[in-house]
């Protein structure tokens, strides 16, 4: 059954079905400053690299702190700044109304907006999986700011980095909430502890939307996963994080005994993605996934090459991510398929269709994402070529089928409050009020592989 909620607000505004831009994200915290004086404030805390400010919209007064962060992922930015609104106004609301649990909400509208802007011709529509291509944009891993580099905070470079991390250190929040989303596949949530309770409220509010769990994630390969679409970040020595989350922002909270929660909803849905059945033939398919993906990006790479010399200007955000992903592409697919595994790893856990659907997705989602930004730098033939054959072979593999934007919004707003409840309802021992806390000495840092999450 769909939700009956046919009105959903982005500050003042009914949500419609186009996303905002930043711009208009902007316009509608202010509209809530306004409507709310006494409740919302809204300041700068940084600015972006080219300038732009990095603003936060707070929601009441409390002794405990959440923080929710918008557009870590700049394509993903719209859908994270309709959410922030959509969750900001319904808080305000009921503090006008007198329900108030002593908690305050802190809302980073975008923590990367140069990079959203990018992204934002396509946000009109149509939507489909070629007009989303032919603007997309997603910087490489060093120019995406919840990554903090081997050396630690100090080494970080982004000043949207510096920022974010100042505002975790200056509000120890005992939750952060990072708002992501994937073009095709499923909603889940990946946490830093685990949280009892959350994969039904999650289960239950993706059933209502018609909105499939994704149940393998290839982000989360090998994690801990206590229920369909919930994700639980492994912990190592000492109880620190391992992966690449492990070099993120994510893991920066738990100086705090903070708890972190990412959370994932797709602009198309795939429904195999929720299928939890044994795939009947996974060695099969992760071998195809997995060759697929060593054919594809070096094909971009030929074209780069070919066209390199007559490029204008010697670097831009959109060329170092097609280099990057050209360049780590034999690497891709180490962890999952039999024909590159090393003979040591670990055994794969039970593949099911969900998971390799998850893997099959990812696969040829990487390289469609290298050949379209390098659309967007030279819109040569053969590389028209390529995203236009792509795009048609995502979509006749997957038969996606596109969330409304209010769904969208509704799943990751419904999300957030999920893990905001159920935290206080079943707090892990570990998590404690964050004031009077004193931050721990950070554990050092491995050297890890630069993460190309989806």
């Amino acid at each position: 059954m769909r939700s009956q909620s046919v009105l959903r607000f982005w500050g003042n505004a009914v949500a419609g079905e186009h996303y905002p831009t930043t711009d208009e994200v902007t316009a509608g915290a202010r509209s809530l400053r306004l409507r709310y004086p006494d409740i919302c404030r809204l300041g700068a805390v940084g600015r972006s690299r080219a300038g732009r400010p990095l603003l936060m919209l707070t929601v009441g007064q409390g002794s405990r702190n959440v923080l929710v962060v918008a557009g870590p992922h700049a394509n993903e930015a719209a859908v994270g700044g309709a959410t922030v609104l959509r969750l900001a106004g319904q808080l305000a609301a009921a503090r006008e109304r007198g329900d108030d649990d002593g908690t305050a909400w802190h809302f980073l509208l975008c923590i990367d907006p140069d990079g959203a802007v990018l992204n934002e011709p396509w946000l009109p529509g149509p939507y489909t999986l070629r007009g989303h291509y032919e603007h997309f944009f997603r910087p490489c891993a060093a120019e995406q700011p919840e990554w903090l580099p081997v050396a630690g905070v100090q080494g970080a470079a982004l000043p949207e980095t510096r920022a974010l991390v100042g505002v975790l250190d200056g509000l120890r929040p005992v939750l952060q909430c990072s708002l992501h989303g994937i073009d095709v596949g499923g909603s889940f949530v990946q946490l830093t502890s685990d949280i009892p309770g959350l994969p039904a409220r999650i289960g239950r509010s993706a059933a209502e939307l018609d909105i499939p769990l994704e149940s393998g994630s290839s982000d989360a390969f090998q994690w801990p996963s206590p229920g369909p679409g919930v994700y639980v970040m492994p912990r190592g020595g000492d109880d620190a994080a391992v992966g690449d989350g492990a070099h993120s922002t994510w893991a920066h909270a738990q100086r705090y005994d903070g708890v972190t929660a990412v959370v994932e909803v797709p602009m198309w849905a795939c429904d195999r993605t929720a299928d939890t059945t044994p795939h009947p033939s996974p060695d099969r398919a992760l071998r195809t996934a997995g060759a697929a993906l060593r054919r594809d990006l070096p094909t971009v790479a030929r074209v780069l090459d070919t066209i390199s010399p007559h490029l204008v200007g010697a670097d831009s955000p959109m060329l170092r991510t097609v280099r990057e992903l050209v360049a780590i592409g034999p690497r891709l697919s180490a962890d999952w398929d039999p024909a590159v595994r090393p003979a040591d790893a670990a055994p794969l856990p039970l593949m099911t269709t969900a998971r390799v659907t998850s893997i099959e997705v990812y696969a040829q989602r990487i390289p469609l994402r290298a050949a379209a930004m390098l659309r967007r730098i030279a819109a040569v033939p053969r590389v028209t070529r390529l995203v236009d054959e792509w795009c048609e072979a995502y979509e006749r593999a997957y038969h996606p089928r596109w969330v409304p934007v209010a769904d969208q919004v509704e799943q990751q707003a419904r999300s957030v409050l999920a893990v905001y409840e159920e935290l206080r309802t079943h707090k892990p021992a570990s998590v404690r009020p964050s004031a009077p806390l004193r931050p721990r000495a950070a554990a050092p840092r491995a050297p890890h592989a630069v993460p190309q999450r989806a």
